[in-house]
């Protein structure tokens, strides 16, 4: 079928809502602008996703769904050699049906499949394809190859025209106060913020317990400390904004996306802000960019850069060597592991992790490294026993954030749950396996690069949270307790 069309085919994707499905579209108009550079691609939407569609990098126009008379009008007016239907309901049924072209396709919803697993919980292999494979399928009728599979940096043009900054050396702040691993995954950001702007000033606000990262990058022209976890918030919220405010900064780049980052930007009025469309703040935001959770989440940050520039990828930024590992040559210690997490029900069994550290001892004639903070001593301490202690050397609770990448740098391989640890190893060009269970891969925390591995076991209850929780809301916490010694060793063993 991909003979009938032309060279420069007009074609109609119809995807009327939601947002994160017409996020989704983004990789068939990719496919479809690979095979025909000169295709006319359109998208109908209903009005109020009508911005964010027009947004698309591959879309000529998109149109709003006001009626089915006026969207057939519309589209037999502007005469399509092919209409996609990757909406398929009743009504995008019919109007495909009633429209004319010469070419329509449909993609399969599995809506059934779907309807009996959230109302009686009854599983279907049908719901294992993700709802971005499914839209790719119908590209093979008309001779399409998939060759972008999933999204992509680029795919989503930034709302608002381009901020107009001063001439001369900026001062940009980078707000990021979230966790370990989000602050490590922010490193590629600010590296490509230096690279765009040599000559500015980049200032990072981060907690204290991760201002480490930052340092250790080299990039920041200074850290300003952000104590809302131990200070009175209202008191600190006011000292922050007054302490930014007074700097003077030119633009923030704003990747967590929680109200009071957002709203700190704005109270400390710098006149740039740029975060994301899903932020809690948007509202308050000057710039947005299209947020999706399949991007990896150095992708995602990246984009943030997208209203500034262009040409974002970027490579994780060297960390600077302090004293060196704390441990010496003759311990003969290539591997490491994080067994710990905040959230339990991201730690693979205690007695999994004591078995993987008696197989990794054995195979490479040392102890292993395992590694955590202050709170995971407790449960690093009862693997050791499990383990053995002449098979570990357990540094728990006792290295600084300085310390941890020196202990992790030498690594020949690094075993984690899905935490900050292994963003480091990563960081750090270390291989890294990641034990994934309530998180997936899809929501853009795996191990970033593709020398890393990540186990799991698909469920379809996965994910059942962003980060973890305290107990599986099934009961069953069969995500971590399925994914076995063998296989995680075995990863191991290939990086």
């Amino acid at each position: 079928m991909g003979e009938i069309l032309k060279n420069d085919p007009r074609i109609l994707v119809i995807r009327m809502s939601s947002l994160g499905d017409i996020i989704l579209t983004a990789p068939v108009f990719r496919n479809l602008k690979a095979k025909w550079p000169k295709a006319r691609l359109d998208i109908l939407v209903k009005p109020q996703f009508l911005g964010a569609a027009a947004r698309s990098a591959f879309v000529h126009k998109a149109l709003p769904f006001t009626g089915l008379a006026a969207a057939l009008r519309g589209i037999n007016g502007a005469a399509y050699d092919a209409i996609i239907d990757l909406h398929d309901t009743p009504r995008s049924r019919l109007l495909c049906l009633l429209a004319r072209a010469p070419v329509k396709l449909r993609y399969r919803k599995a809506a059934l499949p779907r309807r009996l697993f959230v109302g009686l919980r009854i599983p279907s292999p049908a719901l294992e394809k993700h709802t971005l494979d499914r839209y790719l399928e119908p590209l093979a009728a008309l001779g399409v190859p998939v060759v972008h599979p999933g999204p992509e940096l680029g795919d989503w043009a930034p709302g608002g025209p381009r901020p107009a900054l001063r001439p001369g050396p900026l001062k940009i702040c980078l707000l990021q106060t979230a966790f370990l691993g989000d602050c490590v995954l922010s490193l590629p950001l600010l590296k490509k913020l230096r690279e765009l702007f040599p000559e500015a000033a980049v200032s990072v606000v981060t907690r204290p317990e991760t201002a480490g990262i930052f340092a250790a990058s080299g990039l920041a022209a200074e850290i300003i400390e952000d104590r809302k976890k131990t200070a009175p918030r209202l008191a600190e919220f006011a000292r922050l904004s007054g302490e930014l405010r007074a700097r003077g900064f030119d633009a923030a780049i704003v990747p967590h996306r929680s109200l009071r980052s957002a709203l700190l930007a704005w109270r400390a009025g710098i006149p740039v802000r740029v975060g994301f469309s899903s932020s809690a703040g948007s509202f308050l935001l000057t710039h947005k960019v299209p947020f999706s959770w399949l991007l990896h989440d150095v992708e995602r940050n990246l984009a943030l850069l997208s209203p500034l520039a262009e040409n974002l990828g970027a490579a994780f930024p060297g960390l600077r060597e302090t004293a060196g590992a704390p441990y010496s040559p003759q311990d003969r210690i290539t591997a490491g592991i994080n067994a710990g997490s905040a959230w339990p029900t991201k730690r693979w069994p205690a007695g999994k992790w004591a078995r993987l550290i008696r197989k990794l001892a054995a195979a490479r004639g040392g102890k292993v490294l395992l590694v955590g903070g202050p709170g995971e001593k407790e449960w690093n301490g009862e693997i050791e026993r499990l383990a053995g202690p002449e098979n570990c050397l357990n540094l728990t609770g006792r290295t600084t954030m300085p310390e941890l990448m020196e202990a992790i740098r030498p690594l020949k391989v690094f075993i984690s749950n899905d935490s900050g640890p292994m963003h480091i190893a990563v960081a750090l060009g270390v291989p890294a396996v990641g034990i994934f269970g309530p998180t997936t891969r899809e929501l853009g925390f795996f191990p970033y690069g593709p020398g890393n591995r990540v186990v799991e076991t698909p469920l379809a209850c996965r994910p059942c949270a962003l980060h973890g929780s305290k107990k599986c809301p099934r009961g069953h916490f069969l995500c971590m307790r399925l994914p076995t010694v063998e296989e995680v060793f075995r990863a191991s063993q290939e990086v």
